[in-house]
């Protein structure tokens, strides 16, 4: 197939999968970021299997969609973001979007309860309700995949690695004292299991990283994550020290 080219400098030939029963979410997305950029698209749907199979035999690619820009190749999706200076995330590549994410969120969060229970924004109510979210969040990330956790969770954490049954318990704990502490309930469970998890947690990261020097996957967003362990499995850990000795003081517990 040749690839037909417009005098207009701002056009593009995209080869994309456009079935009856499928309609490939990539192809899609790399119209929209062409359209974005300003190009006019010349779409070209390959609607059976046998139709995609000659195309990639006949430019020797092994997936679509396909982009030409001036009669060149440019590629998939990845490669037009790449093209037009856009982050790409492959697998295995670290990132800590998913832990910013989730901060982010928990912030807010304290905000948005702050504001719902006592009609203003209180900073020390907020960033109360801020840990506990950020504790809740955290805890639902490896729930999600409670085995791929613990799995990772043995790498590095010394109780764990001693009792393995404390790796498929540890999510559960985090969850529940995160949910505790946002309700302002039993306290007395609340604030040592707080305290006990996040102290053994601080150690364990603190010899894995800084003492024996270890490169290695936090699992604190989940099983199977790419956030390097180190600054944000300990920041999680102190976090919640601190927040269970701040209810001590705070209730005089």
């Amino acid at each position: 197939m040749n690839q037909p080219t417009r005098p207009n400098s701002k056009s593009a030939v995209l080869y994309r999968m456009v079935m009856p029963d499928h309609v490939c979410p990539y192809g899609t997305k790399s119209k929209w970021l062409l359209e974005s950029q300003g190009y006019t698209v010349e779409d070209h749907h390959l609607t059976t299997r046998a139709a995609t199979d000659a195309f990639k035999t006949e430019h020797g690619v092994d997936t679509t969609p396909q982009a030409f820009i001036d009669g060149k190749r440019i590629g998939g999706y990845d490669a037009l973001r790449e093209r037009f200076g856009r982050t790409v995330i492959r697998e295995g590549d670290t990132t800590y979007r998913p832990v910013i994410a989730i901060f982010a969120v928990a912030a807010l969060m304290g905000l948005a309860i702050s504001w719902a229970a006592l009609g203003t924004i209180d900073p020390i109510r907020a960033a109360e309700w801020f840990v506990a979210s950020a504790m809740v969040l955290l805890g639902l990330q490896k729930l999600r995949d409670v085995e791929g956790f613990s799995t990772m969770f043995l790498n590095y954490d010394l109780l764990a690695s001693r009792w393995v049954p404390y790796g498929y318990v540890y999510p559960f704990a985090e969850t529940l004292a995160g949910l505790l502490m946002l309700a302002g309930a039993l306290m007395w469970l609340s604030v040592p299991l707080a305290l006990f998890i996040g102290i053994v947690g601080a150690v364990s990261v603190f010899k894995a990283v800084y003492v024996d020097k270890r490169e290695l996957k936090c699992a604190c967003v989940g099983g199977g994550s790419n956030v390097p362990l180190g600054f944000v499995s300990l920041t999680e850990n102190l976090m919640m020290i601190a927040m269970a000795i701040w209810m001590v003081a705070r209730h005089g517990l």
